[in-house]
């Protein structure tokens, strides 16, 4: 029997389903010779038996016999191997697919699906068009993963691809979630009236799990719900209990020197977290700490960087390294407390911390809430963002700064020399209320409470800053329908650091948000001499601002209630001079309270490492640790003014 017979009767075994022996007859075809059409064929019969892994194989040699390197055959192994699991085949063969993949939705789906499996988000946002233009619900919801991964907040691309998606598919929540999240970073709040209704009837009924699938640094700008807030879960990583056990077991040389390491992708110093961080840094006592700094930054910062950053650490760049390779160099240092200063923020390396990188991971300053999903044995706080009730949502541990868990550095930091209003463009007789917060953080909420504000203070005005023209005319449209005036509301955008706080002074009283307040920004304006109002919060991000005001003697200035910090803003705007007090506060306390006192708040960071590594050293697992704090000082301190 000649191949072509042999091959005729191998394809009507297969056809009428008889695989066995079809595949019986192809066997007995092949050779070194055997062509590409036999393979394929061997392949189809081999799938129809469930044996994928092989399958694909023989697809993958029938592509190679094909003279015409026909990708079907590449496509179908590359389809194969990614359902057999075998994902590091299936991305070698995507690598040769991916012209191919930017054009069909099936193939995109696949290589998108391996490369977020592995963390590579970045490699997979080419795709997200494509699969948004699917009707796959799968792809859909692929999509809207990528988008979330590819982050560009003023991206229209990514506003109406997602408008799309959920125009297809308009019962799914999940792409409601990250439709809204767009939105509002373009003030959007006419759609935000219409989608938000369907979240909080799925909140009303404890219906929760659609949560996992919002992204926790979102999710804490909307919603101040503790068990809410840990349920977000996308994008985060996946640690199992045992491997967290095993990591505290492991051998480790403990030294004389306690020996901090830091992951950041901040280390430069015109970041807003530097500007807060960079004295800790300097002030560490050398003598009883090693310290090294394993940096994440983009080089195109590093360009910018005009500091000596030897004065910081020892500084590791990880920035091109595999988790693997960071990892290993982490433990070549010995690392006895590895802080992750990021979170669920831009350029983290959280995967690093799931690889069991140093005996205790600690998680501080990045990110206000749990690092769900990352194996972090203690949280970084103080009594006012970490109460005893949060404790039930935080898989850390809290260690707790007996004063403000947030550093300022009052040595690289001009002092304000207040901008003229004239030079503002803010009118000169006005009372006006400020706020210098993002417009993510400016919710539906806020926006009804400083309306009603300015209804009842006739001769107020409001100075918020806008991301762009789009939100700019959105704030203006949403106070219009709230009956406020657009000649009511002024508008600021980003400018030079000192040219920032030398604008803050112009204001009369700064208006903190919830369910995220001012972090940095509530300091800047302190330490321009502007009162902040803030309330009560719920969960970590909505506590900031009490802290900060509580360290520097002005928790008056902390509202107990919504009604409260209305009542508490029409009455400073009736009674300007009800100011001046605040304002002679915050001059004298700025050198004697804690909230600018770098060599205080290190000192008690240190003890608080201290007291973690003793834990440790011993074999105690983590627990609830409170830093006792030092005598309160008597006299000014007087910083090394550099800037």
């Amino acid at each position: 029997m000649n191949n072509e017979i042999s091959y005729a009767a191998a394809s009507k075994d297969f056809k009428a389903g008889r695989y066995i022996e079809s595949m019986s007859c192809l066997n007995k075809m092949l050779n070194p010779n055997t062509d590409a059409r036999t393979y394929a064929l061997l392949a189809r019969n081999l799938e129809q038996l469930n044996l994928k892994s092989e399958a694909a194989s023989a697809y993958q040699i029938a592509y190679e016999k094909s003279t015409s390197k026909n990708t079907d055959y590449l496509t179908e192994a590359f389809r194969l191997h990614f359902e057999s699991g075998n994902d590091k085949l299936a991305l070698a063969l995507g690598n040769r697919l991916v012209s191919q993949a930017r054009r069909d939705p099936d193939i995109a789906y696949i290589m998108a699906t391996l490369l977020v499996r592995h963390g590579d988000l970045p490699l997979a946002a080419p795709f997200k068009q494509v699969l948004a233009g699917s009707d796959n619900s799968e792809h859909l919801l692929m999509a809207a993963r990528l988008i979330y991964g590819d982050w560009q907040p003023d991206s229209r691309e990514h506003l109406e691809a997602t408008r799309r998606i959920l125009q297809k598919i308009p019962r799914n929540n999940a792409v409601r979630l990250l439709y809204l999240t767009i939105c509002r970073e373009h003030s959007k709040y006419d759609v935000i009236e219409r989608h938000q209704p369907f979240i909080d009837e799925i909140i009303e009924k404890d219906e929760l799990g659609v949560f996992e699938f919002d992204q926790p640094f979102f999710n804490l700008h909307w919603c101040g719900n503790e068990k809410i807030n840990r349920l977000a879960h996308l994008s985060t990583g996946v640690y199992e209990q045992n491997r967290r056990d095993e990591r505290r077991a492991m051998p480790h040389r403990w030294g004389d020197k306690i020996r901090i390491g830091y992951v950041s992708g901040d280390l430069w110093d015109q970041h807003a977290t530097m500007k807060l961080l960079r004295g800790v840094f300097e002030q560490h006592d050398r003598s009883r700490f090693e310290i090294t700094l394993f940096c994440n930054t983009p080089q195109q910062f590093l360009d910018h960087n005009k500091a000596d950053r030897s004065k910081w650490g020892e500084v590791v760049t990880i920035r091109t390294m595999s988790t693997e390779a960071a990892v290993e160099e982490i433990r070549k240092h010995e690392i006895d407390l590895l802080i992750d200063l990021k979170g669920y923020t831009v350029n983290n390396r959280h995967e690093i911390f799931n690889q069991a990188a140093a005996p205790v991971h600690v998680a501080w300053l990045g990110f206000p809430g749990s690092t769900v999903g990352i194996d972090l044995d203690y949280i970084i706080g103080d009594p006012w963002v970490l109460r005893d009730s949060s404790q039930p949502w935080y898989d850390e541990k809290f260690c707790r700064l007996p004063e403000c868990y947030q550093p300022n550095d009052p040595s690289n930091r001009p002092l304000a020399v207040p901008t003229p209003r004239s030079e503002l463009g803010l009118p000169e007789d006005a009372f006006v209320f400020a706020s210098f917060n993002t417009n993510r953080k400016i919710t539906i909420q806020m926006t009804t409470i400083w309306a009603d504000i300015l209804k009842r203070a006739p001769n107020s005005v409001l100075w918020i800053m806008h991301n762009n023209p789009e939100s700019r005319a959105n704030i203006i449209r949403r106070f219009e329908k709230l009956g406020i005036s657009p000649k009511r509301i002024f508008f600021m955008g980003m400018v030079a650091f000192k040219d920032h706080l030398n604008r803050i002074p112009a204001a009369d009283l700064g208006l903190d948000t919830y369910p995220v307040n001012g972090h940095t920004t509530t300091s800047e304006q302190l330490w321009a001499g502007l009162p902040v109002l803030t309330v009560k919060g719920t969960n970590f991000a909505s506590r900031v601002s009490e802290s900060l005001l509580s360290n520097l003697g002005v928790p008056d200035l902390i509202a107990e209630d919504v009604e409260a910090y209305k009542a508490m803003a029409l009455d400073f705007a009736a009674n300007p001079e009800k100011l001046k007090p605040y304002h002679k506060r915050l001059e004298e306390n700025r050198f004697l309270k804690p909230l600018f006192d770098t060599e205080r708040f290190t000192r008690h960071l240190e003890k608080g490492y201290e007291l973690i590594y003793e834990r440790a050293r011993a074999g105690l697992p983590p627990d609830v640790i409170d830093v006792p704090a030092l005598p309160p000082r008597e006299q000014p301190f007087a910083p090394d003014r550099t800037a």
